[in-house]
Parts: structure tokens; C-alpha cells; sequence
């Protein structure tokens, strides 16, 4: 029998995702909210392709923000899109994965590369918790001026500073700091800019 690990909070699992707390994803506004998102997406792709302005109206509607200017190619993949916010002027390559159960926020004047992957879910280490649908999620920053190269991995809870540089299939697993280029799988940081 599964442990109650919620025995004591009154709080729904929608609840105590929003709070960055641990949940579990059997929440029927939770699937109601992706179910969303997903239909969300699918217009936008459709939309883009007939124009900017009709795509614009269809994105602004699924994230959170969205500055001036922001040139986003799909197909886009999130999980609600209402925690995505995307600086003025920032322009987003195809196969963007941001899976937005704890906030993104990119900045803006960005430069992000095909196939790239935010992910912001966590998992407990320990096997039960794990077993029994645990999860929680941490939120990612991306500062002005960044570029990620095609197929960078950012992982819960890093940030990553203005105008730094993020090479081509790196995983960024803790906070990069502003004005460096960092590459690699796990990103180091290999000179400034």
C-alpha cells in the first residue's frame, strides 16, 4: 500500500505544485490544464503557418508573457505554457521542449537554437517516494542576451546570466554566470565574451 504522503495538507496536488512543493500529477485540473496547452500549441503551429500576426494572438494566449518582436518557430512542446515568459526581440528555433511546471522565464534579445530542452520537473532520488509518482519542479532563468546553442539541456532550478554563450549539446546542471561562454555535458564555463 502506498504511504499517504499528504495526510496532513488539506492543499489539492495543483495546490502544492503551484507552491514548488512535492505533488502528484493525478489532479484532474492538472490534466485539464495540459490538455490546454496541448490544444493551444497545435493552433499555434497551425497559425504560423499563415502568419505572424494570427501565430502571435495564439501565443500570447498560451504563455505567461510575451515581449515585442519575439519570433518563436514550432513546433513548440510545453506542459502548460502559462509559467513560459519570453523577453522583447527573442527569437526561438524549431523543437523548443519547456516543460514548464515550475516557471521559465527568458530574457530578452535571445538566441535559442533547435532542439533545445528547459526542464524544470524533478524527481525524489530515494526509489519509494519515486515509485509512488512523486515529483516537484524547480525554476530555470535565462538572461538577456543568451544564446544556447542547438540541443542544450537546461536542467531544474539554474539560471544562466546575461549575455553568456551556451555551446551546442551542453547540460547545463548548475547556474552559469553572466559573460562566459560554457560547454559540455556538464557545462563548464571555458572563457568570458
Amino acid at each position: 500500500m502506498p504511504t499517504d504522503y499528504f495526510a496532513d495538507d488539506p492543499r489539492t496536488n495543483l495546490e502544492r505544485m503551484l507552491a514548488g512543493d512535492l505533488y502528484i500529477a493525478d489532479d484532474p485540473e492538472i490534466a485539464r490544464r495540459q490538455q490546454h496547452a496541448m490544444r493551444l500549441t497545435a493552433r499555434y503551429q497551425a497559425a504560423y503557418t499563415e502568419g505572424a500576426a494570427a501565430a502571435g494572438t495564439v501565443l500570447a494566449e498560451l504563455l505567461h508573457s510575451l515581449g515585442e518582436g519575439v519570433d518563436l518557430r514550432p513546433p513548440l512542446y510545453v506542459d502548460y505554457g502559462s509559467n513560459i515568459s519570453i523577453g522583447a526581440r527573442t527569437f526561438v528555433n524549431y523543437h523548443l521542449t519547456a516543460l514548464d511546471v515550475a516557471r521559465i522565464t527568458i530574457g530578452e534579445d535571445c538566441q535559442i537554437g533547435p532542439n533545445v530542452q528547459l526542464l524544470t520537473p524533478t524527481h525524489p532520488v530515494e526509489p519509494g517516494p519515486r515509485r509512488d509518482k512523486l515529483e516537484a519542479a524547480l525554476p530555470i532563468t535565462i538572461g538577456d542576451n543568451v544564446w544556447l546553442g542547438g540541443g542544450v539541456i537546461v536542467c531544474p532550478g539554474v539560471t544562466i546570466g546575461d549575455d553568456s554563450v551556451i555551446g551546442a549539446g551542453a547540460v547545463v546542471t548548475k547556474d552559469i554566470p553572466a559573460g562566459v561562454v560554457a560547454v559540455g555535458s556538464p557545462a563548464r564555463v571555458v572563457r568570458s565574451v
